[in-house]
């Protein structure tokens, strides 16, 4: 596997563009659209969050459809608690976004991202789909991703290139997302596409394998949002020979999809609102993997370890006590934790008083490994977040004035 320039329109037969429809102020642009030609099949993962934005419970229907021809996203509203004319509206952007590209209705899957409780302007939207399909082009992956922003304060892609059977195949994609991130999913965005020949069935697995080794392992704040998707086409223009998800392809392929999401997941907790560090909490021989990772989210969305490590305190007494507050088996005297590589505790208590000066350059770094061994089994988790700044509080307090 390779990783390659280009984003989603390095996939062959993908095409992109983003433009500024007046959904946000200042010219920035806010209506993105990804195309396959020819159609492929899909697949989707979405919230888990049972108050679900209107595209949504739309893309979650129409990506079942035999063939789909693209997906069209709008920011700044997120069309979410708006009711039956929101479904209305994620239809609308869907059906005519789809007579324009000359295909059937029901092929254009619909995502939206921003504020909660706001209507869409359909007549700034459907005014500027014709400029928006113009504007398609291979090199329309950078205008796409910056589209679908809202508080990120870069636009985030990624694609590689690997061998399916006797092909090379790629796989693209684009994401967006900053703050709202917690699993399953987060306030987020992801539109993947590759040119591997493969079943909408087998797409799904290796789909749904990817979000849960990636951008469910990410947590901002511990706040789910009503919005996020992750939603892949496959084309086929690879022309690879169908394979099935116990073979030597499927192996090569869905390797290839959860790296792409692995990218594009640690590019969203690296923009984290106002986050200064990468961090990541490995929890491991823990007595079961759900016990594992209960306890490795726990640590991560613990405000008083993250308030922690915005500020290079290397606290680790608020690490043990996320851990013990997880609900489930933790015992002080097995426990050991070592920031970076610094040991700082070991059945429970410190180590060595005169590391403390090690431990502070290790939390202070840019990226930060908090390592927990529970001592009781066999099993590990792991989960990536970031550290809480003021930036944080600043802009969620501004967010919709």
């Amino acid at each position: 596997m390779q990783e390659i320039p280009g984003g989603i329109t390095a996939v062959r037969g993908i095409e992109a563009a983003g433009i500024h429809c007046g959904i946000k102020g200042g010219g920035k642009k806010d209506l993105a659209l990804v195309v396959s030609e020819p159609p492929g099949v899909a697949a989707g993962v979405f919230t888990t969050n049972r108050v679900k934005a209107a595209p949504v419970q739309t893309t979650a229907h129409l990506v079942k459809a035999e063939r789909v021809h693209g997906i069209i996203a709008n920011s700044g509203v997120a069309n979410a608690c708006t009711g039956d004319r929101g479904v209305r509206d994620a239809e609308q952007m869907s059906d005519a976004a789809a007579r324009l590209l000359g295909g059937d209705k029901g092929t254009i899957l619909v995502a939206s991202t921003g504020a909660i409780g706001r209507y869409l302007p359909m007549d700034n939207i459907l005014c500027a789909l014709p400029t928006l399909v113009e504007r398609l082009s291979k090199d329309g992956n950078a205008d796409a991703a910056e589209a679908i922003m809202t508080t990120d304060t870069r636009p985030k892609w990624a694609a590689v290139e690997t061998k399916v059977g006797r092909r090379f195949a790629r796989v693209g994609g684009i994401a967006k997302g900053a703050g709202m991130i917690c699993p399953h999913m987060a306030t987020m965005l992801a539109f993947l596409a590759t040119d591997a020949h493969v079943s909408s069935e087998v797409l799904q697995t290796a789909l749904r394998d990817a979000v849960d080794r990636s951008f469910n392992r990410i947590t901002v704040d511990g706040d789910m949002s009503t919005n996020d998707m992750v939603l892949c086409i496959a084309n086929g223009l690879a022309g690879n020979r169908l394979f099935g998800s116990g073979s030597p392809a499927y192996a090569s392929f869905s390797a290839a999809v959860a790296h792409v999401c692995s990218l594009l997941a640690q590019m969203i907790v690296r923009d984290g609102e106002g986050a200064t560090k990468f961090v990541e909490v490995r929890v491991e021989r823990a007595r079961t993997r759900e016990a594992a990772d209960r306890v490795a989210r726990a640590v991560a969305n613990s405000c008083l370890v993250k308030t922690a490590l915005f500020g290079g305190d290397p606290n680790w007494g608020r690490i043990l006590a996320a851990a013990g507050a997880a609900g489930v088996d933790v015992d002080p005297r097995f426990l050991t934790l070592r920031l970076g590589e610094v040991l700082v505790v070991r059945g429970g208590q410190p180590v060595d008083e005169a590391r403390s000066a090690e431990a502070k350059e290790a939390v202070s770094a840019e990226n930060v490994v908090i390592t927990l061994d529970l001592g009781l089994g066999k099993e590990e988790a792991f989960v990536w977040t970031c550290d809480l700044s003021y930036d944080y509080v600043r802009m969620n307090s501004e967010y919709r004035t």
